[in-house]
């Protein structure tokens, strides 16, 4: 990470930038919309984005929220220009920060299984697998529909 970049809360007009990057680093999926979730992290009081910006132009993002019993990462990004500078970590920091300050005795975040090299970044920041079956529901119907659609 050079000396020029800063990692600050991303503000409402950071929105195309940000979910461009996520799109640009393979974050976004078909059913979690980036803008919604852009918009719910920066107008909640329990949950973030930062962002990393290099000359005025946003280089790296993490989201990161408390639910009241750990906090959770959630589309860490960097620009591919700017992988393997230091800068994931440094923004990985930045999150851990965040939540310590607000109390958060862990910290928590899910990778896709298939995903090798992040599951291997994130070891080398620290992090360990925890054994835990994670479960979901959708809440949204018509999402819940195309799940059982996609099963059969």
């Amino acid at each position: 990470m050079s000396d020029d970049t800063s990692i600050i809360a991303a503000t409402v007009d950071d929105q195309s930038a940000v979910v461009s990057l996520w799109g640009t680093c393979d974050l976004i999926v078909g059913h979690n919309p980036p803008e919604g979730d852009f918009r719910r992290a920066i107008e909640s009081e329990n949950a973030t984005i930062l962002v990393a910006r290099a000359a005025e132009v946003i280089i790296g993002t993490v989201m990161v929220g408390d639910d009241g019993h750990r906090a959770w990462i959630y589309y860490l990004a960097t620009d591919p220009v700017h992988q393997r500078t230091g800068l994931g970590r440094a923004l990985v920091d930045a999150a851990q920060t965040w939540a310590a300050q607000r109390g958060a005795r862990k910290i928590q975040l899910m990778i896709r299984p298939s995903n090798h090299d992040v599951q291997n970044f994130y070891t080398a920041t620290g992090y360990n697998e925890t054994p835990r079956l994670v479960m979901a529901k959708w809440l949204d119907k018509e999402m819940a529909q195309k799940q059982m659609k996609d099963r059969n």
